[in-house]
């Protein structure tokens, strides 16, 4: 497994009991926060996305409401790996039916990338000001999926670009190879980064990745990957498709970020 994840930039979990108890406490919450007006800015394409950054109220290990810290082989996977790394308060990603609709203020352009392209990008490298430039922002030390509901397998699932993340590295080490660790956050990346984006998608698979509540998946850090469309004829119950994820940052900051693997 450690030789796939590593090859391949992703790995899925098969469904673990723990974890599927972690899911069930942690739901309760996760749904609050969808109507909690502390979060309403994150309610965004037509009402058919509740981004949720931050929504869910857990601490460092994972708890939430009163439940076990975050349990199950891919956290433990996680960690074999790339060492504990305190958890950030989780993300509760939800989709609903006829996603994607127009982001606020997205152009035309961003729009069509978002439902042909799935939205296709690299954590962390968040565009900012007129000329929409990238930083690495958010030098994240993994990615971590969590399903909370039931949703068919066409309900705007995670979409990876496999073999990415070498691709991404590759660049990402090339553009601050020079740069001193203390600029590298400061650096503008878009180019390189967008260049080898066009390269992902001529030479990598895209993989659709669909889960339920008991399962989870891991990417690498610099898995490209998006969200798919709703398709039609997908299905889910009330609360959506409804995930949780975890990107905790890298605490040796960009430098240990680019390191490899």
């Amino acid at each position: 497994m450690v030789a796939a994840f590593f090859d391949k930039g992703w790995v899925r979990f098969p469904h673990d009991p723990a974890l599927a108890e972690w899911v069930a406490q942690a739901l309760p919450a996760a749904r609050a926060s969808v109507t909690d007006p502390a979060h309403a800015q994150w309610h965004d394409c037509e009402g058919t996305w509740f981004i949720g950054v931050d929504a869910l109220d857990n601490d460092a290990q994972g708890r939430v409401a009163g439940s076990d810290p975050l349990p199950g082989e891919a956290i433990g996977f996680a960690t074999a790996q790339y060492g504990w790394v305190d958890l950030h308060k989780g993300q509760v990603s939800v989709i609903y039916p006829g996603y994607p609709r127009p982001r606020r203020g997205e152009s035309e352009a961003a729009e069509r990338y978002r439902r042909n392209r799935d939205a296709a990008h690299v954590d962390g490298l968040r565009p900012s000001g007129t000329d929409r430039r990238r930083h690495v922002d958010e030098p994240h030390a993994w990615i971590l999926g969590i399903p909370l509901t039931e949703a068919s397998a066409g309900a705007a699932p995670m979409v990876l670009w496999e073999g990415s993340h070498k691709i991404m590295g590759a660049a990402f080490r090339k553009a601050l190879a020079d740069v001193p660790p203390q600029d590298q956050g400061q650096t503008d990346v878009t180019d390189i980064y967008q260049a080898a984006r066009r390269e992902v998608f001529d030479t990598c698979p895209r993989i659709e990745l669909p889960a339920r509540p008991g399962e989870a998946y891991l990417l690498h850090r610099h898995c490209l990957h998006g969200v798919a469309p709703w398709a039609d004829g997908a299905s889910a119950g009330p609360d959506g498709r409804m995930i949780a994820y975890f990107r905790p940052e890298c605490p040796g900051g960009v430098a240990e970020w680019i390191e490899s693997p």
